[in-house]
């Protein structure tokens, strides 16, 4: 639906905007420096909906003294103003003149989605209104005439009161708001001619006239309200994935002090210097530098691979990184708003940032809409007053004009379509996130994959099962079961059942294994080649000292290979997605020797390996600068940036909740196929969106005329709009006959079988 400034949280929040401004102090406190005496403030605007929103917004901060630039984030409803100097400018009151309420923003903030059930009620409210108006209605054109039609008019105007108060309230008060300030929205001609029609059909009412329009003005305000609420819902999707990342953040940590006490104290107070305790199980709070203590830590935030990367005194580690095996105690390097996890969210923000300026074709008229509707009406009005001299039949014409203009159409042919193939993908195991990404997947031309959980399978398998000593797997097998480590879980899967060992006294070491006793022998599962852990087997210098093996009293008895394992159609969807005219490229955080045996494997021509999240980004920013509208396809938290980064991106449901809340796209198969088959749908609703706006411009070319000769009543404006509304709605339900069963068992009927494609050993 198209949007209106402010819209719907502004009419439901307006009676509460009595909040004390934050003070210039608050505000100095609150913003970040980026270097340079430059300072960034960031500001929640609750009201800002469209893009004549931001543009205003924009505008008006980017012309204050000290101020560097500003931008709106449309998904999180976010302004990022960027200034210099010791004097705070006062961009919290000119937001206020604008008639948007601003505060800091606080992205811990989760309240429930009150504008959502507000609007649900506003079209339950109207429709029930215009439901039974129009049961009036009917015996009214039926033929019943004097009291009984008055009676009739009377009801209906009792029953559009509430209607009108309670649904039309939304587009009122935003109307008001933006007239107060000297601006003109879409909401403004929706406003008056409601009103204009209502307050016609009174006075016809009171004089025992002819015709009462009450029919159309609240089917208007019902047909209105469910667009709204339709693009309402699609753009809040939008709205979870800084949020999510934010929740990977500690809470807060255990601090050493000096003296030996122990306080904890909140992730904003801990500064760089201090001493943390992290226990096993926990997410490292802040960037820092282990001091004592050895555990195997899962960094699939920094690198995106799955295995646990082993750390002892001296190594750096990072904030959001979760320590798996052995408690760590670390310094403090970076404070939590300078900390790895923090240029993450930021990340993640700039890249929601840049993609909220993707504007629907129904916001890319509302520039001109308000003042062209209304000055369209001004002239018919006067056009009809100077032809005629009958006020009356001036303005019955000139609130017709008013109500066929009505965007409807225009507001559903974009939304319609998107609601019809999202259930149709949701049908192939397809869930959408984000109401514009099918516009967006439609047009790709490039498909950028990550590798770990994504062209494979992400969990590591043991693969040498078949040439170890049954006994001796037996033996891992029940030693494996004591641990958590994802090698372990693998060997783990091995036990056999009714001969478990029992085992004394077993210990973890993190980083190293398991060690445990047995009737004399001592048995280690883990790392080769480890400070105390080397075996003599004479073979370490042809093997080197990785890899995972079994020892009993110092002697290799077993070694354990692994290997993740492609998903099993990649290669033919690789082939698909060239058919379709889409290139492919892989990026990963995985070795350049790994990468380049995924890539012949599955015939991908060109990879990037060993990049960092921000890497991934840069990868995805050059692409788009080079002209290509990108497909992001990844699941580790490591690619959450470049998900959002992308033009539009896709995810696993195996995917980190974080990667699935920032991608657009979440498929729940294992199959890779979702991606073509998402392709091969959004391309086809793009078609019918096509289609769609077409019939809205074609309604209003032929209709605005018709309107503006007088040949069409207030009633009959109302039920054109109607009627072009179920048009474009019948045509975007065309899409659930589209057959798609083909593309998924093509996609299904070439499998690759499993390859290995990250071994370990």
């Amino acid at each position: 639906m198209s949007c209106c400034v402010p819209s719907a949280e502004l009419a439901l929040d307006l009676t509460s905007t009595t909040s004390v401004l934050p003070s210039s102090q608050e505000i100095r406190l609150a913003s970040r420096s980026l270097g340079d005496d430059l300072r960034q403030t960031d500001l929640s605007v609750p009201t800002v909906h469209c893009a004549a929103c931001i543009q205003a917004i924009e505008t008006a901060l980017g012309k204050l003294d000290q101020v560097e630039g500003a931008r709106v984030n449309l998904s999180t409803k976010r302004v990022a103003v960027r200034w210099r100097g010791n004097e705070v400018p006062p961009f919290v009151a000119v937001l206020g003149r604008l008639g948007y309420e601003a505060h800091l923003f606080d992205l811990e903030v989760g309240d429930k989605d009150k504008t959502l059930s507000a609007l649900i009620r506003a079209v339950a409210v109207s429709g029930f209104a215009a439901g039974n108006i129009m049961l009036l209605s009917v015996s009214v054109w039926s033929g019943a005439e004097g009291a009984t039609r008055d009676l009739f008019h009377w009801v209906s105007a009792l029953i559009a009161i509430p209607a009108l108060t309670f649904a039309g309230g939304i587009f009122f008060r935003s109307a008001w708001n933006a007239l107060r300030h000297g601006r003109m929205n879409m909401d403004v001609p929706i406003a008056v001619g409601v009103s204009l029609a209502y307050a016609m059909s009174l006075y016809e009412t009171i004089n025992n006239g002819d015709h009462a329009y009450f029919d159309a003005s609240v089917s208007l305000l019902f047909f209105l309200l469910i667009g709204r609420t339709l693009d309402h819902v699609m753009r809040e999707r939008a709205r979870t994935a800084v949020k999510g990342l934010s929740q990977l953040a500690a809470r807060g940590a255990m601090v050493l002090r000096g003296d030996g006490s122990r306080d904890y104290l909140p992730v904003g107070e801990i500064q760089p210097g201090m001493q943390l305790l992290i226990a096993a199980g926990e997410r490292i709070p802040v960037d820092g530098r282990i001091i004592r203590g050895a555990s195997d830590l899962d960094c699939s935030l920094a690198s995106g691979e799955s295995t646990p990367k082993n750390v002892a005194p001296g190594e750096a580690v990072q904030a959001g990184v979760l320590n798996l095996t052995g408690p760590l105690t670390i310094e403090a390097t970076a404070a939590a708003k300078d900390s790895f996890l923090a240029e993450m969210v930021r990340l993640m923000e700039a890249a929601e940032g840049g993609q909220a300026h993707y504007r629907r074709i129904a916001d890319r008229v509302s520039a001109l809409y308000a003042p062209v509707v209304h000055l369209t009406a001004l002239a018919t009005f006067l056009g009809w007053m100077a032809a005629t001299g009958d006020w009356h039949r001036a303005i019955t014409i000139a609130i017709a004009v008013l109500i066929i203009t009505c965007p409807c159409a225009l507001g559903l042919a974009v939304p319609i379509v998107q609601v019809v193939a999202a259930r149709r993908l949701f049908e192939n195991g397809i869930m959408v996130k984000d109401g514009s990404a099918m516009e967006r997947l439609a047009t790709v031309d490039i498909a950028v994959f990550d590798k770990t959980g994504t062209l494979t399978l992400g969990q590591p398998r043991l693969v040498n099962a078949s040439s170890i000593d049954p006994a001796m797997l037996a033996v891992a097998a029940d030693l494996a079961a004591h641990s958590r480590h994802p090698f372990s879980k693998a060997i783990a899967g091995f036990a056999t059942r009714g001969g478990q060992h029992k085992f004394r006294a077993v210990t973890e070491h993190p980083g190293f294994g398991i060690e445990a006793t047995d009737a004399g022998n001592t048995w280690r599962l883990g790392r080769r080649g480890r400070a105390g852990w080397k075996a003599r087997t004479g073979g370490e210098g042809k093997h080197g000292y990785g890899g995972t093996v079994l020892t009993k009293n110092g002697m290799i008895v077993a070694s354990f290979a692994f290997e993740d394992a492609l998903r099993a159609d990649a290669g033919s969807v690789m082939a698909q997605l060239n058919d379709a005219g889409v290139s492919v490229e892989m990026l990963s955080g995985d070795t350049a020797d790994v990468c380049g045996d995924v890539a012949r494997i599955l015939a991908i021509d060109r990879f990037v390996p060993a990049l960092l999240p921000s890497g991934k980004v840069e990868r995805i920013e050059v692409l788009t600068k080079a002209g290509h509208k990108v497909l992001m396809v990844g699941d580790g938290l490591n690619d959450t940036p470049a998900l959002g980064a992308a033009h539009v991106s896709i995810a696993p449901a195996t995917a980190a909740d974080i990667g699935r809340n920032a991608a657009d796209f979440v498929f729940l198969r294992e199959s890779l196929s979702a991606v073509p088959l998402a392709l091969d749908v959004s391309r086809k609703a793009g078609r019918l969106i096509r289609q769609n706006i077409a019939i809205a411009i074609i309604y209003n070319a032929v209709a605005v005329p018709i309107a503006i000769f007088g040949n069409v009543t207030p009633l009959i404006a109302a039920v054109a709009m109607s009627a072009s509304s179920l048009l474009v709605i019948g045509n975007g339900l065309r899409l659930q006959g589209f057959r798609l069963a083909e593309l998924t068992r093509a996609s299904s009927a070439t499998h690759s079988g499993i390859h290995p494609s990250a071994r370990s050993s």
